[in-house]
Parts: C-alpha cells; sequence; structure tokens
C-alpha cells in the first residue's frame, strides 16, 4: 500500500476519535485536494432503503467516497450516485422542451406583458462530470464550446406560430420540474438486514481546497536578528460552506493524480499577511505523519465558500541569521547550448565566457530550536521587511521548499546595489591529442559601500569532472564536485582582483 493510499484509508474511515467527528473534518493538501468527513444520521428500514445526501462539494471524486457505520454494524451500498447539475434557467428550459411556457417582457416605454412560447429546443449543454474527471478540465470545456459553436447551445422557441432563435423574454417556469437538484447530490440505495437509526460516517477527496504558508519576516534598522511570523492561507472553492470545522494542513509532496488535461496547470493560490501579537496558546500544532507532516488547527474554523482565511502557525523573535553576498559570475545560456555533447562544450572557447556584474543579497539562518524556530516549515514565500527607524521597508521575497527542523533556511532577496563583479577569461588552452584543456580567469570586485563586506565567490567548472585548480590568489572552498567558491573581503570603497587556474583532463 502507498504512502498516498494508507493517509487517505485512515483519513477517510475516521482513524479518530468520533468527538473529533462530531463536526465537519477537513484535511487539505497543498496540492488543490482536501479529504472531507461527514455524518450523516440515516433511519433505515429493514430492506432497501433510499438515501440523500446534499451537503457534498461540487468537486467530489465519486469512486473517493466511503459510507461507513462506525460502530461496525453491517451497512450494504448497492447503488450510487453522484450528481452536480444544479437547476439553472437553462436546465429548466430542457425539461419543459416541447411544451409552452410564459415568457415576461419588458421593454422600453412599452407596458409589460406577458408571452406564450413553446419551447422547440432549449440550448441546454449538459455538465459532462465524467469528462471532467476523466480527460480534464479543458477537454470538458472544449467539448461544451464545440457544442455552442456548432449551435446546439443556442435556444429555439415558437411564439404565435413562428420560429426566433433566442427567448422572447424572461421564462416563468410553472414548477421545478421533477428531476432538478438545487445543490450536489450523493444518493445511496442501501440494503439493511433491520431497521433502527444510525450514525454513518461519510469520507471523500475533492477538489477545489488548497492552503499554503506564508512567512514575514522583519529585521531591525541595525543588525541581523529577525522577527519571523508564519501564516496559513486556506482556499475554499469547493461551492460548500463548512461550519464549525475541525481543519487539518497536510505538507509534504504527496503523489496525486490529476486528468491529463490538468497536469500541467499552476493552482491559483492568493497569499495576503496580516501582522498581529498575541501570548496565547499556539493556533496551529504540528506533527509528523506518515512520511509528511499534519498541521492542526486548535480551534475549530468556519471555512465559506469563495473564502480565503488566514491563521498564524508560526512565530519567533531573536531568530540568529546571516546577510551574505554571493557573486556568481558565469553567465551561461543553457537553451544556447542545449544541442551540444559534454566533448564538444568543453574544448569550446566561447562556453563560459559570457558574465554579469550583479552581486546578489542572501539571507541565511537555521530552523532549530536554539534559534527560536525549530519546527518543520512548509514551502511558501518569505517577504523580508527592515526598519529604517521609523517604519518597515519591504527588502525583497523569495520561496522555500519543504524545510525540516535542524536544516538550513537560504534565499536570495535582490542583487546589491553599492557592489560590483566582474568576470573574464585571461586564458584558454587545449591539447586535444593529449585531452586536456587549461582555463584562466581574473575576477575583480569592488565595494561602494560605507562598511566592509565579504563576498563569497562561486565558480562553476563545467566543461569535465576530472579537473584541478593550479594557481590562486586566495584558498577556496569546494561546493561540490563541480563548484568551488572563494571568499573575498573588502574594505569601504575597496577594489579587489583575485585570479585562478583550472586545468581539466580526460
Amino acid at each position: 500500500m502507498t504512502s498516498l493510499m494508507r493517509i487517505l484509508v485512515s483519513l477517510l474511515l475516521g482513524l479518530l476519535p468520533a468527538t473529533l467527528l462530531a463536526a465537519p473534518g477537513l484535511t487539505i493538501y497543498n496540492q488543490n485536494f482536501a479529504v472531507v468527513r461527514d455524518q450523516i444520521p440515516l433511519d433505515l428500514k429493514a430492506g432497501e432503503n433510499d438515501v440523500q445526501f446534499d451537503g457534498a462539494t461540487m468537486h467530489v471524486e465519486p469512486d473517493s467516497v466511503i459510507l461507513r457505520d462506525p460502530s461496525g454494524a453491517p451497512l450494504q451500498i448497492l447503488e450510487q450516485n453522484y450528481r452536480n447539475d444544479p437547476v439553472t434557467q437553462q436546465l429548466l428550459l430542457s425539461l419543459f422542451e416541447g411544451r409552452e411556457i410564459d415568457f415576461f417582457v419588458r421593454e422600453v416605454n412599452k407596458p409589460d406583458r406577458t408571452v406564450r412560447g413553446k419551447i422547440i429546443r432549449s440550448g441546454y449543454v449538459p455538465h459532462n462530470g465524467f469528462a471532467m474527471r476523466r480527460y480534464g478540465q479543458n477537454y470538458a470545456m472544449n467539448q461544451m464550446a464545440m457544442a455552442n459553436a456548432s449551435g446546439a447551445g443556442q435556444p429555439i422557441i415558437e411564439v404565435d406560430g413562428k420560429i426566433q432563435f433566442s427567448l422572447p423574454g424572461q421564462p416563468v417556469f410553472p414548477s421545478l420540474g421533477d428531476d432538478t437538484i438545487l445543490k450536489p447530490r450523493l444518493s445511496w440505495k442501501i440494503l439493511s438486514p433491520k431497521g433502527g437509526k444510525t450514525t454513518a460516517e461519510l469520507g471523500y477527496i475533492t477538489g477545489g481546497m488548497s492552503w499554503e504558508a506564508s512567512y514575514n519576516l522583519v529585521a531591525p534598522e541595525k543588525g541581523d536578528l529577525l522577527d519571523i511570523v508564519g501564516w496559513v492561507t486556506m482556499d475554499n472553492q469547493t461551492g460548500r460552506d463548512f461550519k464549525d470545522a475541525k481543519i487539518k494542513l497536510m505538507a509534504g509532496d504527496v503523489s496525486k493524480l490529476a486528468p491529463p488535461g490538468m497536469r500541467d496547470e499552476g493552482m491559483a493560490l492568493r497569499s495576503r499577511f496580516a501582522m498581529a501579537k498575541s501570548e496565547s496558546a499556539p493556533a496551529v500544532t504540528e506533527k509528523a505523519f506518515d512520511e509528511y507532516h499534519l498541521y492542526t488547527l486548535e480551534r475549530a474554523t468556519t471555512l465559506h465558500d469563495r473564502e480565503t482565511k488566514q491563521v498564524e502557525f508560526v512565530r519567533a523573535s531573536g531568530v540568529k541569521s546571516e546577510l551574505i553576498y554571493v557573486y556568481d559570475g558565469a553567465l551561461i545560456d543553457w537553451n544556447r547550448w542545449r544541442g551540444y555533447d559534454i566533448a564538444n562544450r568543453r574544448t569550446n572557447e566561447e562556453f563560459g565566457s559570457e558574465s554579469n556584474t550583479k552581486v546578489a543579497v542572501m539571507r541565511e539562518f537555521m530552523n532549530t530550536k536554539e534559534n527560536g524556530l525549530g519546527i518543520p516549515l512548509p514551502k511558501g514565500r518569505l517577504r523580508f521587511y527592515r526598519s529604517n527607524g521609523t517604519q518597515l521597508e519591504f527588502t525583497g521575497e523569495n520561496e522555500i521548499d519543504h524545510t525540516p527542523a535542524n536544516e538550513l533556511v537560504k534565499v536570495t532577496t535582490g542583487d546589491a546595489f553599492d557592489l560590483v563583479g566582474e568576470r573574464k577569461r585571461t586564458n584558454f588552452i587545449v591539447d586535444n591529442s593529449n585531452h586536456w584543456a587549461d582555463e584562466s580567469f581574473e575576477i575583480e570586485l569592488r565595494n561602494r559601500k560605507k562598511e566592509a563586506v565579504t563576498i563569497r565567490v562561486v565558480e562553476h567548472l563545467y566543461r569535465w569532472n576530472n579537473w584541478e585548480i593550479t594557481q590562486k590568489d586566495i584558498p577556496f572552498l569546494k561546493l561540490n564536485s563541480d563548484e568551488i567558491e572563494f571568499r573575498v573581503e573588502l574594505k569601504p570603497d575597496e577594489v579587489r582582483k583575485i585570479t585562478y587556474t583550472v586545468h581539466y583532463s580526460w
């Protein structure tokens, strides 16, 4: 059984205390879906029973539905149906095709009147929920667009023996019809060996629900101690309200298949922040769950349809951080070199010759208890602010991936205004017969700030994995198999040059 299957089975089957199921339960994933848990009172008779539930969402995955009696009593479901075609004007027109109804007509400078018309064709294009789930939203929408383009989506009404391809006025229906629903509906045929009342547990997976994490990081006017406030933003687009729901948030890269037409569509996630101080207990608690992390909102929360809600989940003060400057001078257009194999790249003089002058500004801090944090941080956006003595100013933002506790958080926040780098190649020699190449670089760094800085110069040894630095001005650190780093200290308004030569052999 896969990790995702174990998680969903445990959540759907309600392997949680019964008290948690008194209110709706939600486990929201940051991949645009959620697990919903409800309770349904049943009053069954012996034999077959028809049961309807009108509280489902508009994006139910019908084959994920589980209905069970928590007491363990047998609950045999003979048939399940899901309808998500709530009543609309077009649907009612289709139900009255071939019949006459009244149309209310209101015209400028004329008295209101009612005309009688016969519905020849309603123009209704059925919602194909199966096509949307199986082939994706784009496919289903294209099918509807094709139907409309062919004219099938245009109504035909007969008034006084004449045909018109539009409604003569606002239709007035005598009733809702016999086959209409006002909300998405789940219905079952349940075979019960005996009669009696019980409360069944209903669980299913639904789309249209998402969450993401966001972080505000505030630095003082002087120094690098950070105040951090983290928020979770939940977005409900399911077509249903969840009143006083027990909400859990699952963080991690859970494998979840999407319809082919939707796999490349990004989630439209909205994020807003609010800064507020609180001395109360944490609003969100966290624990490991399978291979992921589960965050629980301690208070029951009402999440309305089409609502975006924020809840604070982490707050820390005095987090030690370091502001670092990185000059990565190589500017390589990999699209240009995509068609070249490694043998051609390593001997091509133009490869790696272009450079940029920007020095990146980065912020890093340890996610540890000793540093005021030490909890798994879900992926999300970090916004950085610094006080100018009287107010906060925005200084950059970036995103982090899921970051476990006791790991380093390192993000780029922008480019330094008063720091400049310049990188140029000074020599390149290739000996193809003896399978070696020598390459030399000169890197100039200029500090136009009023204080001393240290710039980390990162160089990529792309040409081959067998290399040796044969000449250098200052020591270097080996970051990995093809990256080295020089740390250069510069005084205010100082200009320094460093050189190095690398020898490749193959």
